[in-house]
């Protein structure tokens, strides 16, 4: 089992962060960083565990299209592997391109991104294609509250 962090890295965070600046009318339902309890059980190596992954809402109508976020993000060196839509990506794996995703959770609503370990700190730009934020945009992201672990009741 992955040991459980109390926080997610400020890589991670960034993400979250730097797509609400972008977009601020982004729909974040399915935005996530730290795992429920229930998602401990089910997946004990999660990388949410590390606070090395992180799950974006997809949410093409206001700015935040994850199948293109997907393909744009295999380039970034920060990404370790990417799942979304049933397909999931991989640096170790990346000449066999895109493979299925075999897991419970197809991700249909939300892109993951696992980050390489060595980058938990690199909070540079995440979607440089995006154009930059508005200032009053990025102050606005930074002081609402993050996600909160979902628990199953």
């Amino acid at each position: 089992m992955i040991k459980l962090v109390k926080k997610a890295t400020p890589a991670a965070i960034a993400v979250l962060r730097q797509a609400t600046a972008i977009c601020p009318s982004r729909m974040k339902a399915s935005d996530g960083l730290l795992p429920s309890s229930a998602h401990i059980h089910q997946n004990p190596n999660s990388d949410h565990n590390s606070g090395l992954a992180v799950d974006l809402t997809h949410d093409p109508k206001n700015g935040i299209d994850c199948a293109e976020i997907f393909e744009k993000l295999k380039e970034d060196k920060r990404v370790s592997y990417l799942i979304f839509k049933g397909k999931i990506w991989s640096k170790e794996k990346a000449a066999q391109g895109n493979r299925e995703y075999t897991g419970g959770n197809p991700h249909n609503k939300h892109l993951h991104i696992s980050i390489v370990s060595t980058c938990a700190n690199d909070i540079s730009s995440w979607f440089p294609w995006l154009g930059e934020p508005k200032k009053i945009n990025v102050i606005k992201a930074k002081v609402k509250p993050l996600p909160k672990k979902k628990e199953n009741k």
